[in-house]
């Protein structure tokens, strides 16, 4: 998608950047992970967003000891580089390397309610 959707949906990610901060000081590695997660799915259409947010699961897996996430990451890595710009992304889809990369999921009505938003905005 274009700059302005990047712009638009910065404070979302940024707000859940910093709750996903706050949820790994905590010692609370799922909340940090659906954090992530939801920067992902919003983050999607964007190729900054969503590079970002493959990196930060990278980083949440080698923090975690994670070996499938690490290699899951950077598979993910590659491709949000590569494919995103061109719209080859599965919508609602969580990031992690529990999920294939390739599979479409449902967006939960809080997510899509910030992606229709942000598209408006355009």
């Amino acid at each position: 998608m274009n700059k302005k959707y990047s712009e638009n949906v910065a404070p979302f990610i940024e707000s859940e950047i910093a709750l996903a901060s706050k949820a790994r000081e905590s010692g609370d590695i799922n909340t940090e992970f659906n954090h992530l997660e939801n920067i992902h799915v919003v983050g999607q259409e964007s190729t900054y967003w969503h590079v970002k947010a493959h990196v930060l699961m990278l980083f949440w897996a080698l923090r975690n000891n994670k070996p499938k996430e690490i290699f899951g990451q950077l598979f993910r890595i590659i491709g949000a580089a590569t494919k995103t710009a061109v719209g080859l992304v599965p919508q609602g889809n969580t990031g992690g390397a529990n999920v294939s990369p390739f599979k479409v999921m449902p967006i939960n009505t809080d997510l899509k309610a910030v992606i229709t938003k942000a598209k408006s905005h355009v």
